[in-house]
């Protein structure tokens, strides 16, 4: 019997030959063209369908040419320039559109030697209905992201902080220059003083206002769930968690902005985690173990007394002093009554926005009653009251009586008048504040007692229409309809 002869083992040149052959015959066979090309740019293989679609005769070499002078629209070229493979695209050749991918071609080393360019379809018309499902696919996940980015976007601007008191001014002055710098905010304030507004005016003004606005309110969230809004949670972190990850409020606002309201409200056990991601920038999700970096701007706010809670353990001092960078005190609306004329004009104006009618005007003893209040809601008890006055009454002025609801207080133009002069704690003030509220009375009586003709309210006031258009102006007062 003959002794058989074991068969040579190839070598590895012969293997990578005897592969290279194999994947162009599998090209050649599967693709309605394929063209490779070397690193600099000159074509090396080019299959015959490929040929034949651009219409090369034959009768000169084509391997050797650059891939421009054969295909002007190729961009092979790019593709061993960057390294980058083009999966999908559409190419003209010779007045027919195609479907055609590049891919880079690398060496042992790792470096890019050539690329290859296939057609995949060269029936582009076929492939409309699978090109409307995606083009519509594509619009429907744009329009989700446009909604996605319009609900984390800045929704009030420092003009809708209202208010020309000494007091309004200072504080809008600090929050413009808190908004010029990166460091965190924190808003202190009684309930209904305006602190989310501000935080959103300071976003819109930042450098962060492209980006999202997050907000979160800690007095609202369950202690046992709180954990997993801020930093997100992991699969089966605890009972209920899902079987996929959930992105938290840090994650969702990076690049922007975090408003984490009622902060004096937080748990001590989530109090070391926040500090720790403020400190480090980085985020670990509940239930697990992999850090992620985040690039988040914290404006926090609160109605409590930190530095109490601080002092009495319940609030951390590292923390305190971490969110401190740049305090901001807002007023409450008793220490600004000089305010109240023009925060009712906005908010009756808005009321009477939403509610698709006519906007209301107050009348003098209307303005005085709601300046003889205290306000412990601030701005939001204002708006309430006005708008029980508007849904009660069919009056186009409100008048005193039109405020049930408020306790009954001496309310005359001569004590709303003190109480515009000064605050709760009788502090003294500037004579031109004043005689600017002083003044913004006088104007308002003037309008209320000649039904808003502004000749004969100038008349009374002993001054030029021209005088009191200046004032009207200077003091802010919206004069209503009649412009006689």
């Amino acid at each position: 019997m003959a002794r058989q002869v074991p068969a040579r083992l190839s070598s590895d040149a012969e293997v990578r030959s005897l592969a290279a052959s194999s994947l162009v015959k599998l090209f050649d066979s599967l693709y309605e063209g394929a063209v490779v090309i070397d690193q600099a740019g000159r074509i090396t293989w080019i299959n015959d369908k490929y040929k034949a679609l651009i219409g090369w005769n034959g009768s000169e070499a084509i391997e050797g040419r650059a891939i421009e002078e054969v295909l002007p629209n190729s961009r092979l070229r790019q593709v061993v320039e960057t390294g980058q493979a083009d999966l999908l695209d559409v190419l003209t050749v010779g007045g027919r559109q195609m479907v055609v991918s590049r891919i880079p071609l690398h060496g042992e080393a790792g470096n890019v030697i050539g690329a290859l360019g296939v057609i995949l379809y060269d029936r582009l018309q076929a492939l409309k209905p699978i090109v409307s499902k995606f083009q519509q696919m594509q619009s429907d996940l744009a329009t989700v992201r446009k909604q996605l980015a319009d609900g984390r976007q800045a929704k009030y601007r420092f003009s809708q902080f209202v208010g020309t008191s000494r007091l309004a001014a200072e504080t809008k002055e600090q929050a413009r220059r808190a908004a010029d710098r990166e460091g965190a905010v924190l808003l202190l304030g009684e309930t209904g003083t305006g602190k989310e507004l501000l935080a959103h005016a300071i976003h819109a003004a930042s450098r962060r206002a492209e980006g999202p606005l997050v907000t979160i309110n800690a007095a609202a969230i369950p202690e046992a769930l709180l954990e997993a809004e801020l930093f997100g949670v992991e699969p089966g972190a605890y009972t209920g968690a899902g079987t996929r990850s959930r992105s938290g409020k840090f994650q969702l606002a990076d690049g922007g902005t975090l408003f984490l309201d009622e902060v004096g409200d937080m748990p001590l056990s989530l109090q070391a985690k926040l500090l720790r991601v403020l400190q480090e920038g980085e985020v670990e999700a509940l239930g697990g173990n992999r850090l992620r970096p985040v690039n988040v701007r914290v404006i926090a706010a609160t109605s409590r007394d930190l530095k109490a809670m601080m002092e009495a353990g319940s609030f951390r001092a590292d923390l305190y002093y971490r969110l401190n960078v740049l305090p901001i005190r807002l007023p409450p609306l008793r220490e600004r009554r000089e305010d109240i004329a023009m925060l009712c004009e906005t908010l009756l104006e808005q009321i009477a926005e939403q509610g698709g009618e006519a906007s209301r005007t107050l009348a003098a003893d209307g303005l005085a009653r709601l300046g003889c209040h205290d306000w412990p809601g601030n701005v939001r008890e204002l708006r309430n009251v006005l708008e029980q006055a508007v849904a009660q009454s069919d009056n186009r002025r409100l008048a005193s009586a039109d405020f049930p609801m408020l306790p009954e207080t001496p309310a005359t133009p001569e004590k709303l008048s003190v109480s515009l002069a000064s605050s709760v704690e009788s502090r003294v003030r500037p004579l031109r504040e004043v005689a600017a509220a002083a003044e913004r009375l006088e104007i308002l009586r003037a309008l209320e007692a000649t039904g808003r003709v502004k000749l004969h309210a100038a008349k009374l006031l002993g001054i030029s229409r021209a005088q009191l258009y200046e004032k009207l102006s200077s003091l802010g007062i919206v004069s209503g309809e009649a412009d006689i």
